[in-house]
């Protein structure tokens, strides 16, 4: 039999086997699902927590492996000459994975929100710390879409640039890049201890 850990496909489905099963067999009202036989709301709300997690976990953990892992090393590997298999090969998965995670990650967060949309943004009605927390999300999604993607490409060659253009590329990519990472900081901290979003979430 085929060990299901082999294959990233293999170990996401048994990811989502044991998902199945912890819904099946346990109680999850303690943490707002009432379970599969339950209220609607509350098990939409359930899995869509459970999206915005784990698109977030995605998202920011990519974010600090450029930070704090890839920056670093390109540097080295430029100096011994294998940089070209992270820019050619490494650099545009991950940025595929981390733009689209970002994207998943606000949108499930807006959705979640629902109703409450307008008054997190406009910080109101019990909603400042969580609404905060959106507006960094938002300029950080911004950031990703509208300045280090349209600059990647340029560094890594997938439009057309002069030198020149891909200094001034690499400049901004990773200046939003660790604006980013300064803004995730606060931002994570209000998204997971603001009393508005315990209260979101029916804790």
């Amino acid at each position: 039999m085929k060990n299901p850990l082999d294959s990233i496909q293999g170990t996401i489905i048994a990811g989502v086997v044991l998902l199945i099963a912890s819904i099946v067999f346990l109680d999850w009202s303690e943490i707002g699902m009432s379970g599969l036989l339950g209220d609607a709301s509350s098990i939409y709300a359930g899995f869509m927590r459970f999206f915005h997690v784990i698109a977030g976990v995605t998202w920011i953990g990519l974010l600090y492996y450029f930070n704090f892992v890839q920056v670093p090393a390109l540097k080295n590997a430029a100096a011994d000459g294998t940089a070209s298999g992270i820019t050619k090969h490494v650099a545009p998965l991950a940025l595929l994975w981390f733009r689209w995670a970002a994207l998943a990650t606000w949108l499930a967060g807006a959705a979640l929100l629902g109703s409450n949309f307008t008054d997190a943004f406009l910080m109101q009605n019990g909603y400042e710390a969580i609404g905060l927390g959106s507006w960094l999300g938002t300029i950080m999604l911004f950031n990703v879409w509208g300045l280090i993607w349209p600059n990647q490409q340029k560094i890594l060659g997938m439009k057309k640039s002069s030198d020149e253009e891909k200094s001034v590329a690499r400049r901004v990519a990773l200046l939003a890049s660790r604006t980013n990472t300064m803004l995730s900081i606060p931002m994570l901290l209000l998204m997971t201890n603001g009393l508005s979003h315990r209260a979101l979430l029916g804790l």
